[in-house]
């Protein structure tokens, strides 16, 4: 049985739904069983064709009190907007100095927030590896934050991730020029240290490039980054989001696709209550699930992170394609579509959970 020491996921990840108003100190409360204090906000608009906008308690707020915020649909630098207010004991604020953003906070307009928690935005200085980097890391989820400034020679740089144990997941993005979004998952094609991901676009499937992770893959310690302008740059920022996972609470996976008439099911030993699913054998996107935007099965109301369009938009797919079910112990198939299901197509997930299947106390959970 999928026994978890997480007891309440809601305490490290929860999603918000919210309606935009056009107002300043719009807070966002979130619902979940903990108080959620977020440390990385990422939001998109259902509604409309608005970027995703991720913020973080790491690089927080310029001297004007805007906030800084990359966009996954896109390789643009870092910019700033005051639609972002703050982060708030049990939620965040919108609204700011502009509060007609509609990324943020467009009257009329519906948004979903997913958060992370990592340290409450407290961070420390880590010299494990060729330059100090700032981390803070939540050491019961699995999750740190990390940002680091490219230094020469740029190959090989080892960035030290403050986990204590190798990572599953990394997402790395150059904050001061435009490059792509590289992504590293365990379960990339053999050898994963060779391969990645761009999460900021449909065009690819996994490439092989050893000039990303430098061919070696992350140890207890650091990440190995190549001679590539996406992962080190001299004297310019970055920041890397890496995940690990943690028994019942988050999984980080793969399954081959089906096809028509075969609906896979993965188990991941809890509800989720997120699922993000890519193909890595062709051009595919980012397929986006959560349990407040679809409370009842089927899940079929889809977001890309590789896309700025609205809920179900051009190429996510209407609500008859790339939908799922999201089960008391996983997630299963219910379409034959190339972004989910193509028949013999390997796909990578990322999931965190609603409830574990069964808790630490052997209770478990029940069907939706």
């Amino acid at each position: 049985m999928a026994y978890s020491t997480i007891k309440d996921p809601s305490a490290h990840f929860q999603t918000a739904l919210y309606a935009g108003n056009n107002t300043t100190d719009h807070n966002i409360t979130n619902d979940g069983n903990s108080d959620l204090q977020p440390d990385l906000v990422w939001i998109k608009q259902r509604t409309s064709d608005n970027p995703h906008v991720l913020q973080d308690t790491s690089r927080g707020f310029n001297g004007s009190g805007l906030a800084f915020n990359l966009q996954t649909n896109s390789t643009a630098v870092e910019g700033t907007n005051g639609a972002f207010e703050s982060f708030n004991t049990n939620g965040f604020g919108v609204g700011g100095t502009n509060v007609a953003s509609g990324a943020y906070n467009l009257s009329g307009s519906n948004y979903v927030a997913w958060q992370w928690k990592a340290n409450g935005g407290t961070t420390a200085s880590n010299t494990d590896g060729d330059l100090t980097s700032t981390v803070q890391f939540n050491s019961t989820a699995g999750f740190s934050i990390v940002t680091y400034t490219g230094i020469d020679p740029i190959e090989p740089l080892q960035v030290g991730h403050g986990m204590g144990e190798a990572p599953d997941v990394i997402i790395i993005k150059n904050r001061s020029s435009a490059r792509l979004w590289a992504v590293y998952h365990k379960e990339l094609t053999s050898p994963a240290a060779n391969r990645y991901l761009q999460l900021n676009t449909s065009t690819y499937g996994e490439l092989a490039n050893s000039t990303l992770w430098g061919n070696v893959a992350p140890s207890s310690t650091i990440i190995t980054t190549g001679e590539n302008a996406a992962v080190n740059q001299p004297n310019e920022n970055l920041v890397a989001y890496c995940w690990k996972e943690r028994q019942g609470f988050s999984k980080f996976g793969k399954y081959i696709g089906g096809g028509s008439g075969v609906r896979p099911f993965i188990y991941t030993g809890f509800k989720p209550a997120w699922v993000m699913i890519r193909n890595i054998s062709g051009a595919s996107n980012w397929e986006m699930f959560d349990i407040k935007r679809n409370p009842s099965n089927v899940a079929n109301l889809k977001l890309g992170a590789n896309l700025a369009v609205a809920e179900n938009g051009s190429d996510l797919g209407t609500t008859s394609q790339n939908n799922i079910d999201i089960l008391s112990n996983g997630f299963k198939m219910r379409t034959s579509n190339t972004d989910t299901n193509a028949s013999g197509n390997t796909y990578i997930y990322m999931a965190f959970a609603e409830h574990p299947f069964v808790t630490s106390t052997g209770i478990p959970t029940t069907a939706r």
